[in-house]
């Protein structure tokens, strides 16, 4: 039986993807080939590359996934909260902490993140998924605003503060914009 007869095409993506998580957590991103992540995943060179142009695209649709996770994540706990300052500061404190919490993201903001800045230079995915806890009240999404917010998260993964509690207050006082402080404060 062939490999892509024991999984549907969906699973064999996540398969293919899971096993190149491991690889970066072993190895960072830029070490492993195609050849590595086919053997972990268990499967062909030409089955990786079936899904994926070349190792660009790979790392981009990881990326996109952990993105679109840690949002689904950070939505569920700001869920509720109606005061749009709170629930901006909730977004990127929980943001944080979920990056954080996967050890196959350390790689991507450790000493060398040019794979990580590629990637949000070449995602729209990631700046409208950003953006949309900035202005969610728009219909087209703020792509500006929503590089800016990853510019800022990325730095408070690098360079973490002393505590949670120092993280919350910066981002508290200089992150919202202040269009959003000035419509909570009415």
């Amino acid at each position: 039986m062939s490999w892509l007869s024991q999984q549907r095409t969906e699973h064999g993506v996540e398969r293919i993807l899971d096993a190149a998580a491991e690889l970066f957590v072993e190895h960072g991103i830029g070490q492993p080939g195609m050849e590595d992540v086919a053997r972990a995943a268990g499967c062909s060179r030409a089955t990786v590359y079936r899904y994926f142009d070349n190792k660009p695209a790979l790392l981009q649709a990881f990326v996109h996934r952990e993105a679109q996770d840690v949002m689904e994540q950070v939505a569920k706990q700001v869920k509720g909260i109606r005061d749009e300052h709170e629930a901006v500061v909730a977004a990127v404190v929980a943001t944080l902490a979920a990056v954080r919490a996967r050890p196959s993201l350390h790689v991507w903001y450790g000493d060398d993140a040019s794979a990580l800045h590629e990637v949000f230079r070449e995602s729209p995915v990631i700046t409208d998924l950003a953006s949309t806890f900035l202005a969610p009240d728009q219909t087209e999404p703020d792509l500006d605003l929503g590089r800016w917010l990853l510019r800022v998260v990325l730095s408070f993964l690098r360079d973490p503060g002393d505590s949670p509690d120092e993280e919350r207050r910066l981002i508290e006082r200089f992150l919202v914009p202040p269009k959003i402080r000035q419509r909570s404060a009415n």
